[in-house]
């Protein structure tokens, strides 16, 4: 059985304790208040025109803020906002394409706005819409997969592979970084090797012959004529110069006359057995 003050409670409002009966009220926590009591105690303050949002009326919320139904509207253009998607900017309510033209950034690729809420891809300092981010050459999407940029196109590597990668004479494997160029032909550092000893070469003096090259010292070993004065090899690194004759080989600055030491590079001589003479050493002999 309830007791006449329960009866009495549940009539009247709980905060003015005036009767509700043939009246509007609204029920919080348990306890019933008439609509002036409950709108003066509970209601939010609408964030736009700042009055009351009543109990009978809808009530937005965003974060926190409130608004009626009819204030909510974006701050630029002023259209209703209810039921649509907006963006939030310093505070500010804006639809999407309000939010777009001042503030989403444009896609890199075909320059229109990335919407709000939209995927959207950053490399570089540049944006692109999820669908305009793919490879130039299979026109896959990229996403976050592996890329390489040249000339300013993004490609997936097995493309960049198949289209710009230079691939190793050697070894045929994709060269990535560095690499040399021999006889119009890439390689490796690594790869690039003396045919006779098998040393990297990649920075070093070599010699080519018939098309492989060799280290100095394997080339002088296997290759390089003596010089019939001082029996030494002769190669032509660096444009040296070298006197042959009759089968033997002279370095320049070796090609003196045998008796008085002067050079006959360029000048008359005579040959005396195995030796070379000055015409005035030669004379006189």
């Amino acid at each position: 059985m309830r007791d006449d003050s329960e009866r009495f409670r549940d009539n009247h409002c709980h905060y003015c304790m005036e009767s509700l009966l043939g009246r509007r009220y609204a029920f919080r926590e348990e306890n019933s208040y008439c609509v002036t009591c409950y709108d003066g105690l509970f209601a939010n303050s609408c964030e736009e025109c700042k009055k009351p949002i009543e109990c009978d009326a809808k009530d937005l919320a965003y974060k926190g803020r409130h608004w009626h139904e009819a204030c909510f509207k974006c701050a630029k253009c002023n259209h209703s906002l209810v039921e649509k998607p907006f963006a939030a900017k310093d505070e500010l309510l804006l639809c999407t394409q309000c939010y777009s033209n001042e503030y989403s950034s444009k896609c890199f690729h075909c320059q229109k706005v990335i919407m709000p809420g939209s995927r959207k891809m950053e490399f570089k300092g540049s944006c692109w819409h999820e669908t305009c981010f793919v490879c130039q050459y299979c026109r896959q999407p990229l996403g976050t997969n592996p890329l390489i940029t040249k000339d300013n196109e993004n490609y997936c590597v097995p493309c960049f592979e198949k289209q710009f990668a230079h691939h190793c004479y050697s070894c045929k494997k994709m060269i990535t970084t560095g690499g040399v160029t021999y006889h119009d032909q890439p390689w490796h550092k690594e790869c690039f090797l003396c045919a006779g000893c098998k040393k990297q070469l990649s920075g070093q003096k070599f010699i080519s012959k018939d098309d492989h090259p060799y280290c100095l010292d394997c080339f002088r070993k296997l290759y390089a004529k003596k010089c019939a004065a001082c029996n030494k090899p002769i190669t032509a690194l660096g444009g040296a110069k070298f006197i042959s004759f009759e089968e033997r080989q002279w370095h320049s600055d070796c090609f003196n006359c045998v008796k008085c030491s002067i050079s006959l590079v360029g000048q008359g001589f005579l040959t005396q057995q195995d030796d070379i003479l000055c015409r005035k050493c030669g004379s006189t002999t």
